[in-house]
């Protein structure tokens, strides 16, 4: 898994995708994700970084089976708000 922290003013985005996405364009019908290695970043993360990370968060952008599934698991992200684009799954977060 990859993880990008980007930080503006008070709020804290984690951009976090599964390795094998990085790169790539995920479309189906008007719907167009690209996985861009600028802002998913480079790091490679655990599962345990990536919760510890997302505990901090006011938002995240999440792509993948094993990234959404660790947000799931975790309690971040209810499984019914997961969008799947071209069999990728993707959820987005955000706390108030």
């Amino acid at each position: 898994m990859r993880c990008k922290v980007h930080k503006q003013g008070r709020e804290v985005l984690v951009a976090a995708a599964d390795s094998g996405l990085i790169g790539r364009r995920i479309e189906e019908g008007r719907l167009a994700l690209f996985v861009a290695e600028a802002f998913y970043g480079t790091e490679k993360v655990d599962e345990a970084t990536l919760v510890t990370q997302l505990r901090t968060c006011t938002i995240a952008n999440l792509v993948g089976d094993r990234v959404v599934s660790v947000a799931v698991k975790h309690g971040f992200v209810d499984p019914n708000a997961v969008l799947v684009i071209a069999g990728v799954p993707h959820a987005q977060l955000a706390t108030f």
